[in-house]
């Protein structure tokens, strides 16, 4: 018995180190500003946090936009996203109705543009920056994946990203945006605050990632297969969609993550 005792023992200290060591090879720098704007609201919202691995150079980035339909939010990295060998960017935005959905694209904008030119400092790597998002994230990262001037107004290329991640993210003209036009969350609009509004073949890889149809928010399966549909139709040749069944619109990120990191690993072994 004793010896079984000591041999639990040894085991746990084993472990202790291990989670000790791991967690001093990762640290995160928080509410850096990534704006140079003069505008109050900016100066407040437009920050981010960077989580990075310490041992590691040329590591893959990824860019997270949190949700809250584009009304609320905050910046976070949930747990899913730690230890695992990655830069993590996430960053805030400036939120309707107080901003202009301009002003939340653009922003949004400037935050990738801030990661691509300085994820080196913190040992990520420029040509590894997947955009991820849920929610109204997700819609924000489709346009600005998709319509190339917002990030060319940064001197960024939209096309030298990894990869465009959206988890749940409408892909008609956002339903908060359609309020403030007078329009009900369940009469559809594409204008050119819809993603399939920007829909084109030479895209950056798109890996679209849905909650369960039939749980969840306002048809946004529908919207995300027929996105799918329509990148395929164009010529798109590196676009996927998938469904989280039995998740709804909340609870949907917590297995997609394994998605998005088979999807990192995919596409960076492929492009070292």
């Amino acid at each position: 018995m004793d010896r079984r005792i000591a041999m639990a023992a040894a085991l746990t200290l084993c472990l202790l180190t291990t989670l000790i060591t791991r967690a001093q090879q990762y640290q995160q720098v928080n509410d850096i500003p990534y704006t140079d704007s003069t505008d109050p609201y900016a100066q407040e919202r437009c920050k981010l946090d960077v989580y990075y691995p310490t041992h590691l150079k040329d590591a893959p980035v990824v860019v997270w936009f949190h949700g809250g339909g584009i009304e609320g939010g905050n910046k976070h990295i949930d747990r899913e996203l730690k230890n695992s060998g990655l830069v993590v960017v996430a960053a805030n935005y400036r939120l309707l109705p107080k901003a202009s959905i301009d002003q939340c694209l653009d922003d949004a904008a400037a935050a990738v543009a801030w990661a691509y030119k300085n994820v080196e400092k913190y040992g990520g790597s420029h040509r590894k920056i997947f955009v991820a998002g849920h929610s109204a994230g997700g819609y924000l990262l489709d346009i600005i994946g998709l319509d190339k001037h917002w990030l060319a107004k940064y001197g960024v290329d939209a096309d030298s990203l990894a990869a465009l991640v959206p988890f749940s993210g409408q892909c008609i003209t956002h339903y908060n945006v359609r309020k403030q036009q007078g329009i009900k969350p369940l009469q559809p609009t594409i204008d050119h605050y819809a993603p399939l509004f920007h829909i084109r073949p030479d895209a950056p890889p798109i890996v679209i990632i849905s909650g369960d149809r039939e749980l969840e928010l306002y048809g946004r399966y529908e919207e995300q297969a027929y996105f799918w549909r329509m990148l395929k139709l164009v010529g798109h040749p590196d676009v996927s969609l998938y469904e989280m069944q039995g998740y709804n619109h909340g609870d949907m990120p917590h297995p997609a993550y394994h998605i998005l990191k088979t999807h990192i690993k995919r596409l960076t072994t492929a492009n070292p």
